[in-house]
């Protein structure tokens, strides 16, 4: 009887290449709830579960709107060029999207969330798939609610890393940390704005600022709600930063530490030495910290608090952070019972509206061969947008505590835009817009006048309407946008969905149509997607038109957006199938 031959095992190398293979598939697959970074060129799945969490800052608690019970929210991790996926399940009793802030959304803009822009709300109990390919972007941006005011608590970091071999255009980070700043309420948020619409004054202001969710020491019971970022000595740190806030725009710094300005909006910049930072909401920036090469036997304060420049009222107070280096053990088993020094930093005054002027200059786009500063050069459309505050008459029989007895408001080019209930990409991709958008909006403001000088007599703005700016496919577009003094001077922060613009120049007073264009930068101006149009001032953007659908541009203080600081752009398709809006998915909400 013959021997049959044993079937030859594996090798050992055949277990570790298929160990390998495991692995890295593995490490592709990301979830919400942790920080696994995958391979490059991935699809990247997570589940934002909308669920209520009761939370406590300053000794007072209450149930918050959050993503999986977090607060701020869970990370969404991608590289240049990654898909991202994200299920949004809502188990809350408010209407729910989620805009993914500063991401192009090319053709995609049915997953751009702003609520009766991009789509319809995400009702109790449904949910909504957003898909989108981030292309062209590498930094910080960050997701948030877009209805209503919940993205007070609803909020997290976009993380997008290079592509897989690509270094970072700077030193190589030992750690990269978020720093995200914004604002604590010891009520709902929902119940301020309802009450600031109904009696048309302003609304009540933030109880604290937080770093991270933390609102720190400086407040009432919050010593252990600090957030404190241990550090080693000799290394670079590169810190994601992203104001969140509300209604705020806020200066931050760290004592005794300089900080090197390396990104504007997931856009890399030329790199510049700065001790404090000014983020208007919804911008970020990355800045790199060195730190010191030996331990200096001390402790140093990071803290927040806003730039102001309206006329209302505001939380004037300041959050803080702690950085501590990591000790040797030795060092700590000697000096545990000593006080370790603490140093503060100076932040500038309130108002400084020169400081947060002269900051905003020094943002230079690398304009280099791999990251060129694409500037259109030649001009299609000029447009021409005063921005700012102003009133609507009270209602008969009916108290109102905004200015004389008025209801504010606010408007682009005196038009106070009003939300349709369906939304607008649909009914533009449907055919469907009369009754819901007109295509009207004025390039130019209907009745010019001083802009900046002394106000006109009648405030009230001219209608509450919702008009759109179309756009053919690949308009090469120049919009200045101009503060007015109607109701006092006031920065406003634009941001633009769907598009990076390039700030080719700003100014105090009234644009000069004639002498200020000679001033524009177009050779490195820096590209963003949130600008802070200065108060008392001006700023011109430029943008190519490459992006069909509609979308929202809005003021990023919430008060203001919520009394109409806001409009839409309408582009249109291209003639090409590239050029397109994609058909909308099957699961897209409904009004």
């Amino acid at each position: 009887m013959g021997s049959s031959s044993p079937t030859p095992l594996p090798s050992v190398g055949v277990y570790l290449l298929l160990a390998l293979c495991i692995t890295l598939h593995l490490a592709s697959v990301v979830t919400a709830d942790n920080n696994t970074i995958a391979t490059g060129g991935k699809t990247r799945h997570y589940s934002f579960n909308i669920q209520m969490q009761k939370v406590t800052r300053l000794c007072h608690s209450r149930s918050i709107v959050t993503v999986n019970g977090k607060f701020p929210g869970p990370r969404i991790f991608a590289r240049e060029g990654d898909r991202v996926v994200v299920k949004v399940v809502n188990h809350v009793q408010n209407n729910i999207t989620i805009h993914w802030h500063g991401i192009r959304q090319l053709r995609s803009g049915w997953y751009d969330g702003p609520a009766y822009v991009a789509q319809c709300p995400i009702q109790t109990g449904q949910s909504y798939v957003y898909n989108f390919t981030i292309t062209g972007q590498r930094g910080t941006l960050w997701w948030h609610a877009h209805i209503s005011w919940l993205r007070s608590t609803l909020y997290g970091p976009i993380i997008i890393l290079p592509k897989r071999n690509v270094p970072y255009p700077f030193v190589k980070p030992y750690k990269e940390v978020p720093v995200i700043l914004g604002e604590w309420f010891n009520v709902d948020t929902e119940a301020i704005i309802s009450q600031a619409l109904q009696t048309g004054g302003g609304p009540n202001v933030s109880d604290a600022y937080t770093i991270n969710g933390l609102p720190g020491p400086l407040y009432n019971c919050s010593a252990k709600d600090t957030f404190n970022l241990k550090v080693k000595p000799g290394k670079t740190y590169l810190l994601r930063l992203i104001n969140a806030a509300l209604n705020d725009e806020l200066f931050f710094s760290i004592a005794n530490h300089t900080l090197t300005v390396v990104d504007a909006d997931a856009v890399y910049i030329k790199p510049f030495e700065t001790d404090t930072i000014l983020l208007t909401p919804g911008q970020t920036s990355n800045v790199l910290l060195k730190t010191k090469h030996f331990h200096p036997h001390a402790s140093f304060v990071m803290a927040a608090r806003p730039y102001v420049t309206g006329q209302g009222t505001f939380d004037n107070s300041t959050t803080t952070g702690i950085l501590e280096y990591e000790s040797p053990s030795l060092f700590n088993f000697r000096t545990k019972k000593s006080k370790t020094k603490l140093f503060k930093p100076t932040l500038p005054p309130l108002n400084d509206t020169a400081r947060a002027f002269s900051f905003a200059k020094r943002f230079r786009s690398l304009a280099s061969e791999q990251y060129p500063a694409n500037v259109p050069k030649n001009i299609d459309k000029h447009f021409f947008f005063t921005v700012g505050l102003g009133t609507n008459p009270c209602p008969q029989n009916h108290t109102c505590q905004g200015p004389n007895g008025s209801m504010f408001s606010a408007s682009v080019n005196n038009v106070s835009f009003a939300l349709p209930t369906t939304a607008l990409l649909q009914a533009h991709f449907t055919g469907q817009s009369t009754g819901v958008y007109s295509p009207y909006f004025p390039s130019y403001p209907i009745h010019p006048f001083n802009y900046t000088g002394n106000p006109p007599n009648n405030t009230n703005v001219i209608s509450n309407t919702t008009h759109l700016v179309v756009l053919p496919f690949n308009t090469n577009v120049e919009l200045i946008l101009q503060d007015t003094s109607i109701l006092g001077a006031e920065s406003h922060p634009l941001h633009l969905h769907g598009y990076n613009f390039f700030v080719v120049g700003q100014g105090f007073g009234n644009y000069d149509a004639v002498n200020d264009p000679a001033k524009f930068n177009l050779i490195d101006p820096v590209e963003r997607n949130t600008v802070g149009v200065p108060s008392g001032g001006w700023v011109a953007i430029r943008f190519r038109a490459d992006n069909p659908g509609v979308w929202f541009m809005h003021c990023h203080l919430e008060i203001h957006t919520s009394w109409g600081l806001k409009m839409a752009w309408l582009v249109l398709d291209g003639k090409l199938p590239s050029q397109k809006l994609i058909p909308p998915p099957a699961d897209l909400p409904k009004c």
